[in-house]
């Protein structure tokens, strides 16, 4: 089974998601048990106090490392303990079938400018990013980590031949575009090869639309390789 923890002042954003569709059902087939841990349950003032002013000066508040190292002590967490960040490496579909294999993810949330970069240096074992954009929290992140990681779970997926095909499995490119019934909407037209009955076809459609579209996206700068 593998032991996902997460360390946040917003526990109840997790509450809802992880409780519904493929988390769920990973939970339910005894793949996985979520921890999630509020963040102020570790602090020792009365505020509850999880930020402060940044040394050096500068606009907005930093928080502060205490809370995150006794979090991480209190849960007597083992890497991988992810930090998600935007200075952190581009998150990718190989990190997701990494952490499915293995027996425990912690993911640390930021929150505010930024996080004491001490938690980075020398409590978390890796950092990591959606993408080259800013998030108000990592809470959001952490929870695309998460559903990326257990989808792979077995229970999880009624059907895993399901994810077998999706975009970047197993190191591959992004999968073929697909198309269910009506054959025709308001003129739009399921190519024809689809329909066809010939499954060797209908292969080779799917590899070559695959290709093209990885090609086209690693041309505009959008796959994680880039």
């Amino acid at each position: 089974m593998l032991r996902v923890n997460v360390v946040t002042i917003f526990p109840e954003f997790f509450t809802a998601p992880l409780g519904l569709s493929i988390p769920a059902r990973a939970a339910a087939a005894g793949g996985v048990s979520y921890r999630v841990v509020d963040l102020r349950d570790h602090t020792h003032d009365r505020h509850r106090t999880v930020d402060d002013y940044p040394y050096g000066g500068g606009a907005g508040m930093v928080m502060k490392p205490e809370p995150f190292f006794e979090a991480v002590e209190a849960l007597q967490a083992r890497a991988p303990i992810v930090l998600v960040s935007a200075r952190g490496r581009q998150f990718t579909q190989a990190d997701a079938a990494r952490f499915a294999a293995g027996e425990e993810l912690t993911v640390l949330c930021g929150h505010y400018k930024d996080v004491d970069q001490r938690v980075a240096d020398h409590l978390a074992t890796e950092e990591l990013s959606l993408g080259p954009f800013v998030l108000s929290g990592g809470e959001p992140a952490a929870l695309a980590i998460i559903d990326a990681t257990v989808r792979l779970l077995p229970g999880a997926m009624s059907d895993h031949d399901s994810a077998r095909t999706d975009s970047f499995y197993d190191d591959a490119g992004i999968s073929a575009p697909s198309y269910t019934r009506p054959p025709e909407y308001r003129g739009f037209k399921v190519p024809d090869v689809l329909i066809s009955g010939d499954h060797a076809k209908i292969a080779a459609w799917r590899k070559a639309e695959g290709e093209r579209l990885t090609e086209a996206r690693a041309r505009e700068g959008r796959t994680p390789e880039s």
